[in-house]
């Protein structure tokens, strides 16, 4: 098993926020962390990609414990990541965008003066082909399309040829069919690279086409996981996100906004629990 989480607590002051979460993934799979706000998802999240250190539990990459490393160590072990909000740097172009990335995983930085114009080129267009922006290698990142900025940090997070891929959000703020190119190249290259992947998501459609396995949180704890279909048939989940008497839609109908709408009402209901950390 690539990732190992084990028995992790987390509280904030009087807040439980996760209280004895545990889970694994393995490489080439596809793991969907999801549930109202409030249930401890995003403060699980960070507690994986060494944002957040737990109260007690533990962590681990192939066997060696990640606990106490910060985001840049995970980064150069191969864990990589991509953020609700891209984070990329608007005034380089694309190219050197993913040159950025390919220096910080040598441990290098640039002078505040030089740019990364000739750094590992024919390695960086490689990435961009992968994610098919290579024809926009020379465009100011500024200029992109939202879909394609998203596009972009998928290939920066490739970078470091990463072992663990955590993706926070991926498809917020992008329309229904964005969201699911997004998430079909995401699957692609991680069946070609043997990545482990585990996403963080609000929009139900995505979750339930793309997820193999789907992880259910609420009030701090785990209450269901399973396949994307048995997570669709599960009382309790449907009673979280819905009350009862309710349930989801059909997985073959998966690429409408109505989950979307029902959950983002779900969300609204329910209290939003503290996270704290930066970017790597």
């Amino acid at each position: 098993m690539l990732l190992e989480v084990r028995h992790l607590h987390k509280a904030f002051g009087g807040n439980q926020a996760v209280n004895d979460v545990s889970f694994n993934l393995q490489a080439g799979e596809l793991l969907a962390l999801i549930g109202p706000n409030g249930a401890g998802k995003s403060t699980t999240f960070n507690l994986v990609n060494g944002q957040l250190a737990p109260d007690s539990g533990g962590i681990t990459l192939d066997g060696v414990s990640l606990l106490g490393r910060q985001p840049h160590d995970l980064w150069r072990m191969g864990v990589s990541r991509t953020f609700q909000i891209a984070q990329t740097f608007g005034s380089l172009t694309v190219a050197e965008n993913v040159q950025m990335a390919l220096l910080s995983a040598d441990g290098q930085s640039l002078s505040p003066w030089q740019r990364a114009t000739r750094y590992r080129r024919d390695e960086a267009l490689a990435l961009l082909a992968q994610v098919h922006l290579e024809d926009q290698a020379s465009r100011p990142c500024n200029a992109l399309a939202y879909g394609d900025v998203k596009r972009l940090e998928l290939a920066m997070a490739l970078a470091n040829q990463p072992r663990l891929l955590l993706m926070d959000e991926p498809t917020a703020g992008m329309a229904p069919d964005e969201r699911h190119a997004l998430m079909d190249l995401t699957r692609r290259l991680v069946t070609q690279r043997g990545v482990a992947v585990l996403f963080t998501e609000h929009s139900m459609d995505v979750v339930f086409e793309h997820a193999d396995r789907v992880l259910v949180m609420a009030r701090g704890a785990l209450i269901a996981g399973g396949t994307p279909t048995q997570i669709q048939a599960d009382p309790q989940v449907q009673a979280v996100y819905f009350g009862s008497g309710k349930t989801f839609g059909k997985a073959s109908a998966p690429r409408t906004s109505e989950t979307t709408q029902a959950i983002a009402s779900a969300d609204a209901t329910t209290a939003t629990a503290p996270t704290t950390g930066a970017a790597p």
